[in-house]
């Protein structure tokens, strides 16, 4: 194929999954099945390589025969977890965060602390679809914040964020 013409072929969705470094067994079970979901829509999972929801959401995409992609954020791939097939190192800490959601075509947080919180705020700014399970409510001036949309399962999760990152492809992202 000529380095010009755009490829026939589409892309393959990319799902971030985001929470906490370390995680109850019950919360690790959900991001498991998130990333088994992933992997059973064809879709690329998408996280930030390291530990707790990271490695559960992982493992459940490489149970299920799926790629992964772990953007780290320090400066070794030795970070990554062992279920992380591309890793990107960035030396970035916390602002890493900014490039999971920016390779992401709509993200799940799965429950999640203040880098979760992070990166639900930069993706919210920045366009890309969330679906939360268990996560962060926001408000404003006391008004509910109905943005990310909520899921109670993890099969729903992926459902909505399935489609939500096709509409965004569809709409040129």
């Amino acid at each position: 194929m000529e380095r010009n013409k755009k490829s026939s072929l589409s892309p393959l969705l990319q799902i971030g999954v985001i929470g906490s470094g370390d995680c109850s067994p019950e919360v690790g079970r959900i991001a498991e099945e998130v990333g088994e979901g992933i992997a059973g829509a064809g879709a690329v999972l998408v996280c930030g390589g390291l530990g707790g929801v990271m490695e559960a959401a992982a493992r459940g995409a490489k149970k299920a025969g799926g790629y992964t992609i772990g953007i780290l954020p320090g400066f070794s791939r030795e970070e990554a977890n062992k279920y992380i097939d591309f890793s990107i190192v960035t030396g970035l800490s916390l602002a890493r965060n900014v490039l999971v959601v920016r390779s992401s075509d709509a993200l799940i947080a799965v429950e999640g602390r203040f880098g979760t919180l992070s990166e639900i705020a930069i993706a919210l700014q920045s366009g890309v679809p969330v679906v939360g399970i268990g996560t962060w409510e926001l408000k404003k001036r006391g008004k509910k914040i109905e943005e990310i949309k909520r899921a109670q399962t993890s099969e729903e999760a992926v459902r909505k964020a399935v489609e939500a990152a096709r509409e965004r492809v569809r709409n040129g992202r």
